[in-house]
């Protein structure tokens, strides 16, 4: 009972400190100037390989234009110094950005040299951006591969996969944690990083009139757009709520009813489908990019290049895992997490109130989804599918790492991202998700359990 009694004193002071965060963020974006400048737009990027060094380097001068649907050449223009093009165009619709492969420079070609147009989509206030994968000689002849495995690759992909595999962490450790109190596989894991991404993309662009329109006209952060910042602490309060409605909802209720853990599972693999093309239905199947901090120049570390958003989330979600392993190891709450995932009749008994924990725990996972998601946006592109294409690399680390442990999940995650990554040194891009998979089935065949799991007798 005194366990119970802190549980219960400890919520108390976790709420206070919530809303007092939500009430000085709400302070915060109220005066945040807009995040960007109102007009469409479209552009590129243009890097290519540099095939004695390995290192990526911007392309100037080359000429591009951009046409609209009848064909008609509404802007031109070239590449600057860090191989940016970026022209406004007269509204939101469909346009055709060209590029002239004779004005690349000697030794630089376009992989596909058939489909020099792109088509692209441009959505009201936003760039619309189109990608030309450019090759050298090496990688010409090689078709499409290089031949050569250098030091600086291999430490570039390892970062990659680092950055990558933190991010990966955060979703995987909320999955596991879930499974380990409830025995829940939760299908529906890889929606909560969508939620997440997708309002910060709201936000990011409209504000909260992208759902109340008559906020239009209001101040940020009701009728207009906010820094990604701020959008990202928005995405994690919504994150956070999407977790306590459903197991608010819809599992508490399951469990109080005594349903099969496999019939929960099948209703999370219906909570996806629906989830999942609701989504689409809303944002549509065109990926898109928030509108801060898209097109940035790396620096260089060393040998390797990274842009300052990688570098910066990288960090701070490696700050956000040190700071849920402290978590785990000396507040209550997450001993409590720990006494219920070992043995949740004696955790039961000892006077915990498990489903408090539980609800802690589908809260916490659904916020720390929610936050990768964003960062995963920021990293590649947001996109309506991007949980349903990522949850198989989640379940890799999950089970990798041990089912049911929150330290196991990290793990696995960073070996998932490092091994995909490193694997497209020998096999072709658009297969790097193999390797995780192989890497998992090698894994379980010499350890089952996983690397951080226990071993179990059954039967």
């Amino acid at each position: 009972m005194i366990l119970s009694k802190g549980l219960s004193d400890m919520g108390r002071r976790v709420v206070g400190v919530f809303l007092l965060g939500v009430m000085a963020m709400a302070l915060f974006v109220a005066f945040a100037p807009p995040a960007f400048a109102e007009g469409e737009m479209i552009g590129t990027r243009l890097r290519y390989t540099e095939p004695n060094s390995g290192e990526r380097v911007a392309v100037s001068g080359v000429s591009l234009t951009v046409e609209d649907t009848s064909g008609e050449t509404i802007a031109e223009g070239v590449t600057d110094a860090d191989g940016i093009f970026e022209v406004e165009v007269p509204g939101s619709g469909r346009y055709g950005l060209t590029i002239f492969p004779e004005t690349l420079p000697e030794g630089v070609f376009l992989a596909d040299p058939d489909n020099p147009t792109k088509l692209v989509e441009v959505l009201v206030g936003q760039t619309g951006r189109a990608i030309f994968q450019l090759v050298n000689e090496n990688e010409l002849a090689g078709l499409g591969q290089t031949s050569t495995i250098t030091f600086r690759r291999v430490a570039q992909l390892t970062v990659e996969g680092l950055k990558f595999g933190v991010f990966l962490a955060m979703a995987a450790i909320g999955l596991s944690l879930i499974f380990g109190t409830t025995g829940l596989v939760n299908f529906a894991h890889g929606e909560m990083i969508g939620w997440g991404m997708l309002w910060a993309y709201l936000f990011n662009f409209y504000g909260f009139a992208g759902m109340f329109g008559f906020m239009e006209g209001w101040p940020a952060p009701f009728g207009d757009g906010v820094n990604l910042i701020f959008a990202t602490l928005m995405a994690i309060v919504m994150g956070l709520g999407l977790g306590w409605a459903m197991d608010k909802f819809i599992f508490a209720p399951l469990r109080a009813r005594g349903t099969a853990v496999i019939s929960a599972m099948i209703v999370t693999i219906g909570l996806s489908i629906l989830i999942r093309y609701v989504y689409l239905f809303v944002f549509g199947g065109v990926p898109r990019f928030y509108r801060d901090y898209t097109a940035q120049v790396g620096i260089k570390i060393g040998v390797i290049e990274i842009t300052p958003k990688d570098l910066i989330t990288g960090l701070l979600s490696v700050a956000i895992l040190v700071l849920v392993g402290l978590f785990l190891q000396r507040a209550r709450m997450g001993k409590a997490m720990r006494a219920v995932a070992d043995d949740r009749d004696l955790a039961e008994s000892s006077g915990i109130d498990v489903q408090r924990v539980i609800r802690f725990v589908w809260v916490a996972g659904s916020g720390l989804a929610a936050l990768g998601g964003v960062f995963i946006g920021l990293s590649e592109q947001v996109s309506w599918n991007i949980g349903f294409r990522i949850l198989l690399l989640i379940f890799a680390a999950v089970v990798l790492g041990g089912l049911g442990t929150a330290y196991g999940a990290l793990v696995g995650a960073l070996i998932v991202g490092v091994g995909i990554q490193v694997s497209t040194l020998w096999i072709p891009p658009e297969l790097k998700n193999l390797g995780a998979l192989v890497l998992l089935i090698v894994a379980l065949l010499i350890r089952p359990q996983g690397i951080l799991g226990k071993a179990e007798r059954i039967g």
